[in-house]
């Protein structure tokens, strides 16, 4: 039976799931983006009023927020899914979402209202996130319990598409609106269009899933009455669901939100701010690979079929772990090699007494540095300069040494505010000209980046995505059952992609900003999803042969 059912092609009724469900998710994710993408011209509008430290403070919750309170969604609607449907559950969250994004289009600014602007611009990204939270495992659990048995993985793969071309839609918005109107008319109001024209995505979505029926499996368990009456409590109160839920989170959506996040955010992070590739081009780099990649979701859902989930999501973690080092070498040579050249033939060491070293993580901008050490690190991560760390003898001013040029720095402490101004100003100079005089570019040279190269690169590290993330819908979708099936997967997915996965830029430049190497950063992703492939590999079973009908 399962064989036959198999062979059989898509019904129209499966394709119109598959449609909706991804149409929908692929609008929601268009919403959620458009913050991260307009990040700076939002915060002008929003913060400009605040000091600094609030300001700073502002900004990174509203950034944040969104992250932080996914996995609260998932538990929300996640429960009301098991308990009333998930037709209608994932037809709220589309219009939280839909609606939370529209209204951040009209939403007055700072010179207008004052603080309520951004108070009320945080709220609505705590809604979008906790939509978020819930729209996810509602769509991947419809989509996967309307998929006949062996073809799951093929379904649910179309699902996992949206947040690439989610991220893509909103890109090409943004574009447009900025090459039709210009930048100064962009910057002033022409940034709320893309999310004003999100309606006209929302009214599509709901019209189209207003159509639809709940699914076969929920609507089987609701006949028999076996629908749970306390979702909750049964995923998580009982030990026997439990441990699936941690294993689930740890053994499998960690290591894939790490390896996700990296291929599609931090590479673009990497390229611009460590590389000094032209923003423009770095983008349109990685739309060209988000374009290459995208269907390797679907070959590798449909492959899941076959051979399993399991091995699929393990090897991506596994080649992140053993590639990333090198192919992000590769890349600073294919994108930047006026650098790598500097790099390699005239490194930078700063030898400082390690008491006067302070953590060198400073995202506000506004802490101030008065020991030579820290003005020495400061001095190079402002310029994204990797550089070693040497131990200087106690009390000696922190050096740099680069090549056989040696700039002793000093401090500012019990200075002048004068005095120390004009130090400084001696003292960057001094750094500049050595690196510059070592082959160190201000930018990278754009007509000497190899294109073909840095999209390869790319293509490489999305398809990695799409390894990790391609199955990872329907495994989730089978490690649990009916009853609490939409609850118990959401949590560890979106705990995995909310915090593991969205709180990767801030830790990875952590990591960079301490430790001086542009590189260390990806110690993070490469810890977790090594950590994911080893507890996956003993502890997590196979899923592609279950039942899901029957699994409750």
């Amino acid at each position: 039976m399962a064989t036959a059912q198999a062979a059989r092609p898509m019904t129209p009724e499966e394709k119109k799931v598959i449609f909706a469900s991804s149409l929908g998710t692929v609008f929601e994710w268009y919403d959620f983006y458009l913050y991260g993408s307009l990040a700076a011209i939002i915060a002008k509008q929003f913060f400009s009023g605040l000091d600094a430290g609030s300001a700073f403070i502002f900004a990174l919750l509203a950034f944040a927020a969104g992250f932080i309170v996914r996995p609260f969604g998932a538990i929300f609607f996640g429960r009301l899914g098991d308990m009333i449907g998930r037709k209608y559950t994932f037809l709220v969250t589309i219009l939280i979402m839909g609606l939370s994004t529209f209204i951040v289009g009209i939403l007055p600014n700072y010179a207008t209202i004052g603080v309520a602007a951004p108070i009320i611009l945080i709220a609505l990204r705590l809604l979008q996130g906790l939509a978020l939270g819930g729209e996810y495992g509602g769509a991947a659990t419809y989509v996967a319990e309307h998929s006949p048995h062996g073809k799951r993985g093929a379904y649910t793969s179309w699902i996992q598409t949206t947040a690439t071309l989610g991220l893509f839609l909103s890109l090409m918005v943004i574009l447009g609106t900025r090459t039709l109107i210009g930048e100064v008319a962009f910057a002033d109001w022409g940034w709320r269009v893309p999310f004003i024209v999100s309606i006209l995505l929302l009214a599509i979505s709901v019209w189209i899933r207003l159509s639809m029926n709940e699914s076969p499996a929920f609507a089987k368990m609701k006949a028999e009455g076996k629908t749970s009456k306390a979702p909750l409590s049964e995923s998580f109160g009982q030990w026997k669901n439990l441990k699936i839920v941690i294993l689930a989170l740890i053994g499998l959506t960690a290591g894939q939100a790490v390896v996700w996040y990296s291929g599609q955010f931090y590479a673009l992070f990497f390229l611009t701010q460590a590389l000094k590739v032209d923003g423009a081009a770095a983008n349109i780099y990685v739309a060209i690979s988000l374009l290459i990649g995208t269907p390797f979701f679907i070959l590798f859902g449909s492959l899941s079929d076959k051979i399993g989930r399991k091995p699929i999501i393990m090897a991506g973690c596994l080649l992140a772990v053993l590639t990333y080092f090198p192919v992000f070498e590769a890349l600073t040579k294919a994108a930047n090699p006026d650098l790598y050249k500097a790099q390699q033939s005239s490194k930078v060491v700063v030898t400082a007494d390690p008491n006067e070293c302070s953590f060198q993580f400073n995202p506000t901008g506004t802490a101030k540095f008065t020991s030579s050490c820290d003005i020495a690190k400061q001095v190079l991560a402002g310029a994204s300069v990797s550089y070693e760390n040497a131990v200087g003898a106690t009390g000696t001013p922190a050096s740099i040494k680069i090549g056989e040029t040696v700039i002793t720095g000093y401090t500012a402490k019990g200075i002048p505010a004068d005095e120390a101004k004009a130090k400084d100003a001696e003292f960057k100079k001094a750094v500049a000209d050595a690196l510059k005089e070592h082959g160190y570019p201000a930018k990278a040279d754009m007509a000497k980046v190899d294109k073909v190269m840095v999209i390869a690169i790319l293509t490489y590290l999305v398809i990695l995505v799409t390894m990790v993330y391609g199955p990872i819908a329907a495994m989730l979708v089978e490690m649990f059952p009916t009853r609490i099936r939409y609850t118990s997967m959401s949590l560890p997915y979106h705990i995995g992609n909310g915090w593991f996965g969205g709180l990767l830029p801030t830790t990875a430049f952590a990591i960079v900003a301490q430790t001086g190497n542009m590189y260390n950063g990806l110690w993070y992703p490469i810890i977790i999803a090594g950590m994911t492939f080893v507890i996956g590999m003993i502890f997590v079973k196979e899923t592609k042969d279950v039942d899901i009908y029957a699994n409750d």
